[in-house]
């Protein structure tokens, strides 16, 4: 809840007039608790989740030869009815693990300084917090991801349910047992606790990594894709032989960009697999 009680108030304040975000951000939050506001993250996952995938989801159904080309390994298809099954279950997980989750976090969300207080960050506060969570979450998503690899008891209890898709579709993207949620969730929340931010960020932050993890599993690499941008970012057809290989892959761990897995080693099969293909194609 904001401690202003009017836009004249919080301008007087801040000693300057609102900006346009920062009035409707006033607008909306000024009644509203922090936990209330906090709340919005599972909506938004929800929300995002169920919209981002579309695109990908008629392009799969119409199985154009104009996309098809595009398509990484195009001998796997799936039905409408078996996409919507994932998207259920995918759900179910949103309800049962990553909401309660989330509220038990809030405590230490109130504790580290995530405020939803004026003024707003400016636009290069926003930008290198997103990219220091970023690589933070990569780092630590690639040793919990591997952890789950190389512990069998790990693979088979918990991490063989997102590798039942071989071929990854968008909406399998957090498609996982309820404890990999909770486990690589973990590595999300990491970024916002070491470098706290506001709720604007914060909210932002898991928006952005969902349609992230969407892309990446999407079973499509596109040229025209903007990701092909980001350096040292992994992309759809990096993730997607993790997923084909399966159980005995020992490549690609990483969940975004690809320096863990060149520093460490964890890339050499994919490497050895690329430079084959290329050969055979040349």
């Amino acid at each position: 809840m904001l401690p202003f009680e009017s836009i004249e108030e919080a301008s007087m304040s801040l000693g300057r007039n609102l900006t346009f975000g920062e009035t409707l951000w006033f607008n909306y939050t000024a009644d509203k608790s922090d936990f209330y506001l906090y709340c919005h993250n599972t909506i938004f996952l929800i929300i995002f989740y169920s919209l981002v995938p579309l695109p990908m989801v008629m392009i799969e159904l119409l199985r154009s030869k104009k996309f098809e080309i595009y398509k990484i390994q195009p001998k796997t298809t799936l039905t409408l009815s078996e996409m919507m099954e994932c998207y259920r279950k995918v759900l179910m997980t949103f309800v049962f693990a990553v909401g309660p989750l989330q509220l038990f976090s809030y405590p230490i969300i109130e504790w580290v300084g995530i405020r939803t207080s004026l003024p707003l960050p400016s636009a290069s506060e926003v930008f290198w917090q997103l990219v220091v969570y970023f690589v933070v979450e990569d780092y630590a998503n690639y040793w919990l991801h591997r952890m789950l690899h190389h512990y069998k008891w790990g693979y088979d209890k918990i991490h063989s349910v997102h590798h039942e898709y071989v071929a990854p579709i968008s909406f399998a993207a957090p498609y996982a047992h309820w404890a990999e949620i909770i486990i690589l969730g973990l590595a999300s929340f990491l970024g916002p606790l070491l470098v706290p931010c506001h709720m604007f960020t914060f909210l932002l932050w898991f928006v952005l990594r969902q349609i992230e993890a969407i892309e990446t599993h999407s079973g499509y690499e596109f040229p025209w894709s903007p990701s092909k941008y980001i350096p040292f970012y992994g992309g759809a057809i990096y993730h997607d032989y993790h997923h084909f290989v399966g159980e005995s892959c020992h490549s690609n761990f990483a969940s975004v960009f690809t320096y863990c897995d060149y520093i460490y080693g964890t890339d050499k099969g994919y490497r050895y697999q690329k430079e084959a293909f290329e050969k055979v194609s040349t």
